[in-house]
């Protein structure tokens, strides 16, 4: 997995922006709210990202990952290097982070990403 591979699963969702933040974390974004922190200067690539709570305790506890700091009371896990999960994983992670923080925006938010 490379970054440019989680942008083009990323971005086929409605309302997906990035960003950078703390100077060198891309940061991919459903209405101005995080649902997956990369870092792409780091070798290897390391990510963190919301799983839902039922998995929380599974996902943490593979290979690479862990509860992310500063975010598991939230249930956000963060992994040592991307490539520790295949691209069907990924896409099956991600679009359970994107939905999840997607299904806590507000209704009028949702209506004007097209969710």
């Amino acid at each position: 997995m490379t970054i440019e591979d989680i942008q083009t699963i990323c971005g086929k969702w409605a309302g997906v922006t990035q960003d950078i933040k703390w100077e060198n974390h891309l940061c991919f974004n459903v209405g101005e709210k995080m649902f997956l922190v990369t870092a792409p200067d780091e070798v290897p690539i390391s990510a963190s990202f919301k799983v839902a709570d039922e998995e929380f305790d599974e996902v943490s506890a593979r290979p690479g990952c862990k509860p992310a700091p500063y975010m598991a009371r939230y249930k956000w896990v963060w992994i040592d290097d991307i490539n520790r999960i295949g691209k069907k994983e990924w896409t099956r992670l991600l679009t359970s982070s994107y939905d999840q923080v997607a299904a806590k925006l507000p209704a009028k938010k949702r209506k004007e990403l097209g969710l």
